[in-house]
């Protein structure tokens, strides 16, 4: 014995349930491709731009050479550009605890200073992000990373808005 489908009206249940489906998918498109708050995606919106240093002590001097032959480098994170440069690099004395308790500069290790800039939505600028880190004055497990440099265990020195 064969059963019909319910019918409402001229359709039936499948044919409602598809056209719903279809409504609701074009509707996440619309959604996406305006954004969530209905700015267009070509709308520009208000930037500002983050100038931060990352100091990172202990490493070997050959990769300040290194470095330096990369810059500017832009910037990644999970394997994907998320805008801003690391724009220069210098290089400092290490400074270690000798046996007798005085600071000495250690000869096989430099600590570098990056310079990095980037901008951001001006309404973010609170919780300013480069990819999933936040920027944050004295954070000391920063990783700069771009195409050809990484470093982890970094310390933000220094945050700047603005031009």
């Amino acid at each position: 014995m064969e059963q019909k489908a319910k019918k409402i009206g001229k359709l039936n249940v499948i044919d409602l349930i598809a056209i719903v489906l279809i409504v609701a998918v074009l509707a996440l498109a619309a959604w996406k491709f305006l954004g969530g708050n209905g700015d267009s995606i070509n709308a520009e919106q208000a930037q500002t731009k983050v100038t931060y240093q990352v100091k990172v002590e202990g490493v070997a001097p050959e990769l300040y050479d290194n470095c330096l032959k990369h810059l500017p480098s832009p910037l990644m994170a999970s394997g994907a550009l998320v805008g801003g440069q690391i724009e220069s690099v210098e290089k400092m004395d290490y400074q270690v605890m000798d046996a007798t308790g005085y600071w000495v500069t250690d000869p096989e290790h430099v600590t570098l200073l990056f310079t990095v800039t980037t901008t951001t939505p001006t309404a973010d600028v609170m919780t300013t992000k480069v990819g999933d880190q936040e920027v944050r004055i004295g954070k000391t497990d920063y990783i700069l990373k771009s195409e050809y440099i990484e470093f982890s265990g970094g310390t933000i020195t220094d945050v700047s808005w603005g031009d």
